[in-house]
């Protein structure tokens, strides 16, 4: 019995990455900003296209997160859409853009409608709990974001590593549950202690992405500029570049895939 060679793989969902965590399968994730990444990198087997408000810093050339539109997002979203068949495409919501759960649930639907989003990700634990349970209601698939929130880095005081101390630790864990209970499907989690990642990826039915995280969660994210070695000055601590030592784009994010898949990244060099 011979297979179609017509026939396309099914499309990345929620459920699908669920399934994957069940079954110890790692997902592979990385930001897409365009219709040309996008559809190499879903080529090359990502399966989670993150069009994430990181764009302000990489594409923009802004010092943070927070000068991102909603019209900036739903711009490069719909470009992603353009260059995506089957990758799950899941796109910020960016600052302040969902201070209340109505203004959010306009936000949210334009995202999705105009941009062409699956899933939209906010940051935030508890403060944002009554907001997530409120787009679920209305049938908006959301993604959580703990740990190091950039949106945050004035109240944190820069990109440091989040839950170092008991406390800390005691309320990342306290608010992924909290996220779960209210609806999120997927919580990303960035830099945070791998010990921590581990406890949170454990106590969770939802799938867990790390970035900075370790190699415990159930899947990795990382910016595409940054695993490309494109980003100009210090790459960050978590990172690796893939592109080093290889003749493409493609293959890079091949070896990223196939080293996510693997569990050979992130190693220890690239973990707190």
């Amino acid at each position: 019995m011979t297979s179609d060679p017509d026939k396309q793989p099914s499309p990345i969902t929620v459920t699908s990455l669920a399934r994957m965590k069940r079954d110890g399968e790692k997902i592979a994730c990385l930001t897409a900003y365009d219709a040309s990444f996008a559809e190499t990198l879903e080529s090359a087997g990502v399966e989670v296209l993150l069009v994430g408000d990181s764009l302000g810093n990489v594409v923009q050339g802004r010092d943070s997160t927070l000068p991102v539109t909603l019209s900036d997002m739903i711009y490069h979203a719909a470009c992603v859409s353009r260059g995506s068949r089957r990758a799950l495409r899941v796109v910020d919501m960016p600052f302040m853009t969902y201070a209340d759960p109505a203004q959010a649930l306009a936000g949210a639907a334009r995202l999705m409608a105009e941009g062409g989003a699956q899933m939209v990700k906010l940051e935030g634990g508890a403060v944002v709990a009554d907001t997530v349970r409120h787009l679920v209601d209305h049938g908006i698939p959301v993604c959580g974001h703990l740990g190091l929130t950039p949106q945050s880095v004035h109240k944190l005081g820069g990109y440091r590593v989040q839950g170092r101390d008991e406390g800390g630790a005691r309320r990342i864990l306290e608010d992924a549950r909290r996220l779960e209970e209210c609806g999120a499907g997927v919580l990303v989690l960035e830099c945070v202690p791998a010990e921590l990642a581990r406890t949170v990826s454990r106590a969770l039915s939802i799938p867990v992405i790390g970035i900075g995280a370790g190699s415990h969660c159930d899947g990795q994210v990382l910016v595409l500029y940054d695993m490309l070695g494109l980003t100009p000055g210090r790459r960050p601590r978590f990172s690796k570049d893939f592109l080093a030592g290889r003749d493409g784009v493609a293959g890079a994010v091949q070896a990223y895939v196939a080293a996510v898949k693997s569990g050979e990244f992130p190693d220890a060099e690239h973990s707190y």
